[in-house]
């Protein structure tokens, strides 16, 4: 909550950006996407950047819509999804100040697709990857015990569909699909929206890891190693393998930082 004193932003959008920021929102109209969730993500981004830090009182409803060449209604809307989202509050008579970044809901989707686009991911990636260790080794274990005949049939066929894959975009999005199938599998009730959270956060770093690993078929070897523990509904080892997964993933992103 801003101390009472007259801030600016540390780092306001310039005039010279309304061009390329109306052909964006044009852009918006065109593909049928509501304007105001767009302004949003433009806010939003700027924000998780850094450009705006917590404590700093935003521009008016007047600045931004001159800014960006879009209605007062439309920056109204844009600014509540960003106070839905915990990033902004609002006083009368004060305006729209960047909230204390623990009080951010890190895990919206869109505001982790906004981390996810920062020039700098590695603080991004480890984040990511420390959450992964908390929740799939036993999330795997679940699964092996837990799992039906449908979720085994998907977590299976995400698996084959990485290793026939023939584009990083298509192994990626298998890795993805076979993540959340195990997460989906393990029967646990938080585990599945929670992972439908994730889902952005988890496909950007699987597409990195994916692009920079230097062995392929190893990495497909660990899969496939989760996929027959729990297929063979061993959770011990299903947890094990998805350890030694993870051992793997941090070796490419500690690579990556040299």
């Amino acid at each position: 909550m801003p101390d009472g004193k007259s801030r600016t932003p540390s780092a306001p959008i310039a005039v010279t950006e309304r061009p390329p920021a109306m052909r964006r929102a044009n852009a918006a109209r065109i593909r049928g996407s509501s304007v105001h969730v767009w302004l949003a993500s433009e806010i939003g981004l700027r924000i998780v950047r850094g450009d705006y830090p917590p404590g700093t009182i935003l521009p008016n409803e007047a600045k931004w819509s001159e800014t960006f060449d879009v209605s007062r209604s439309a920056v109204r809307e844009a600014i509540k999804m960003l106070m839905a989202k915990s990033l902004l509050a609002s006083r009368p008579k004060v305006g729209s100040w960047v909230e204390p970044k623990e009080r951010w809901n890190l895990l919206d989707r869109d505001v982790l697709s906004w981390y996810a686009a920062l020039p700098d991911g590695e603080s991004f990636l480890r984040t990511v990857q420390e959450f992964r260790h908390i929740i799939e080794p036993e999330a795997a274990a679940f699964a092996a015990e837990r799992h039906t005949e449908a979720q085994m049939v998907e977590i299976s066929q995400a698996c084959l569909e990485m290793g026939q894959s023939t584009s990083l975009q298509e192994r990626t999005l298998a890795d993805t699909r076979f993540h959340l199938a195990i997460l989906r599998a393990s029967g646990n009730d938080l585990l599945v929206p929670l992972g439908v959270l994730i889902e952005s956060a988890l496909h950007h770093l699987l597409m990195f890891v994916t692009r920079e690993i230097q062995d392929q078929p190893r990495a497909q070897t660990l899969h496939e190693a989760i996929e027959k523990s729990i297929r063979l509904r061993r959770p011990n080892t299903a947890r094990n393998a998805v350890r030694k997964l993870l051992a793997n993933t941090d070796e490419v992103i500690g690579r990556s930082r040299k």
